[in-house]
């Protein structure tokens, strides 16, 4: 499975892609995405900018991933360690439930790093909603250490910011 940038020909299959998994978060508990975020105008314009990569099965795409340099400005106050390098940030890193427990996440992730790699980045930073366990697991599992605890509005629950330094 190759993980590819994705473009405008993929953003309606990108589009049901944060749709359904937004759904199953939803069904087992975790209110960690709904209506608001994430967005058609979010999503189209990590597409416009080159930064969404995904998978696909056929047309559909089945997991996708977001790296950039885009921090929230709630990451300011953070007692990060990469404090003089250049950072790349990953966000919305999502697949499809008919596809979970296969490693697509954890490939999805590697990719995202030797992406940041490329890109000369020093790091990567990330927040996860606390009440993701398993998304909260696999960043620990991959080597992600926290940094500190955020909030967001409208969103009951904090969410738990992470680094991994990168080594070239």
């Amino acid at each position: 499975m190759d993980i590819v940038q994705l473009t405008a020909d993929d953003l309606k299959s990108l589009l049901a892609l944060y749709k359904k998994v937004t759904a199953h978060l939803n069904q087992n508990g975790v209110r960690q995405w709904d209506w608001l975020y994430p967005n058609r105008f979010v999503i189209g314009a990590d597409v416009k900018r080159g930064t969404a990569f995904g998978a696909r099965e056929g047309d559909r795409v089945i997991g996708a991933v977001v790296v950039d340099r885009r921090q929230s400005g709630n990451y300011g106050g953070l007692p990060w360690t990469d404090r003089t390098g250049d950072p790349a940030c990953i966000h919305r890193l999502a697949v499809h439930p008919a596809f979970q427990g296969r490693g697509i996440g954890k490939r999805l992730l590697q990719f995202a790093e030797q992406q940041a790699r490329t890109e000369g980045c020093t790091s990567i930073r990330l927040d996860v909603f606390t009440g993701n366990p398993g998304a909260v697991g696999m960043y620990r599992q991959a080597g992600y250490e926290e940094v500190g605890v955020i909030r967001f509005p409208m969103r009951k629950e904090p969410y738990l910011c992470f680094e991994k330094q990168l080594l070239s």
